[in-house]
């Protein structure tokens, strides 16, 4: 069979030379067609234009030059449709695969240039429960209509499957691949309180910076790409008058599973997720969970990987220092955190899984 992905930046976390980073989701597209890769399947990525040559091959994935819609603006997208579809005549695909949110699921279900099978895979639980359409009536409501519209939808959680179901749509379960690691696992745990994501308001990044200024005695880093440009200044000029925080802007996919394994605590200050994969690095880093508001499919009472505050800012930083201060109930979360990776992400029983479900 062969696949084709549309993802503005997952062929960066396939290049070795590249120390650009992205999302969680990019990510899981570059894991996922290089594990059909594998499988024996053919796998074509059609990435956004930042400059790269058109047609390189990385771990026998193909990647294409889309054009310009990695901006999100919908003049840099209507330009870059001619070229998609172009890319697809000559490819052909079986199944065109988008995950998360975008205007392209609706473009690619409204005419179709070959007889693809148009698959969509749920990233954020807004997408599936209605909230991103309260927020964006005009693109939800368009992107809803893509949702309907595609052959085969994957959750990525239980409580996405339950939404989907609710709208009388059919879904097939998606797990997040691990990445696979650069290096050994280090047992020595230098940072007390480790917060990696990119720069959005959904992020919440200041959150994580006030626990860090209640919490002097910890040894703190925060990993955070710049994205959102006002957003990144305010961070980075209050992360400069913490002495107890590292601030680092970035890094590449190969060496960021270091940092998880230097960690004690990973903390999330996120309003939404869907499933994240930093969890599962830090889980395989041996790290606690620490989340103010993200608790996909009841994580915590199900496999105790940490504490999870349930929104409430005095209980987060409470339960941070309580973790601090209790090697026993830390190095029980920390067990906790790698069962749950364990237990719920191998990769070729996942695979296997998706390949059920499209099928």
């Amino acid at each position: 069979m062969k696949f084709c992905f549309l993802s503005s930046y997952a062929h960066l976390a396939l290049d070795p030379a590249s120390d650009r980073v992205s999302g969680g989701a990019e990510l899981q597209v570059a894991l996922l067609a290089r594990e059909l890769v594998k499988r024996g399947h053919e796998a074509v990525i059609i990435g956004g234009d930042i400059g790269q040559r058109d047609g390189m091959v990385f771990d026998g994935v193909i990647t294409r030059n889309g054009g310009p819609f990695q901006t999100g603006g919908l003049a840099d997208m209507l330009r870059a449709l001619p070229r998609v579809r172009s890319i697809l005549r000559e490819a052909r695909p079986d199944y065109v695969l988008i995950l998360g949110w975008t205007t392209w699921l609706y473009l690619l279900h409204l005419r179709r240039v070959v007889p693809y099978r148009l698959g969509f895979i749920c990233g954020l639980d807004t997408e599936v429960n209605g909230e991103f359409r309260r927020e964006n009536p005009v693109r939800g409501a368009v992107f809803e209509a893509g949702v309907r519209g595609a052959d085969i939808r994957l959750a990525m959680s239980d409580y996405q499957a339950e939404q989907f179901a609710r709208q009388g749509l059919a879904c097939g379960m998606y797990r997040n691949l691990i990445l696979p690691r650069a290096a050994s696992r280090t047992a020595e745990k230098t940072i007390d309180l480790l917060w990696i994501a990119r720069c959005q308001p959904i992020k919440r990044p200041h959150l994580f910076l006030d626990m860090v200024a209640r919490l002097p005695e910890a040894k703190c880093r925060m990993i955070c790409p710049r994205e959102d440009e006002a957003l990144w200044g305010e961070i980075f000029e209050r992360a400069r008058g913490l002495p107890n925080l590292d601030f680092i802007e970035r890094v590449p996919y190969r060496d960021i599973q270091a940092h998880y394994d230097a960690a004690r605590i990973f903390v999330n200050t996120s309003s939404y997720e869907g499933w994240p994969n930093s969890f599962i690095q830090a889980g395989l880093g041996g790290a606690a969970l620490l989340s103010l508001d993200v608790n996909p499919d009841r994580l915590f009472e199900r496999f105790l990987p940490g504490c999870f505050a349930g929104g409430d800012v005095e209980k987060f930083a409470g339960e941070a220092r309580a973790l601090l201060c209790s090697a026993g109930m830390l190095s029980s979360a920390q067990h906790g955190c790698e069962r749950f990776v364990a237990e719920l992400h191998d990769n070729e029983r996942n695979v296997n899984a998706f390949l059920d479900a499209i099928e």
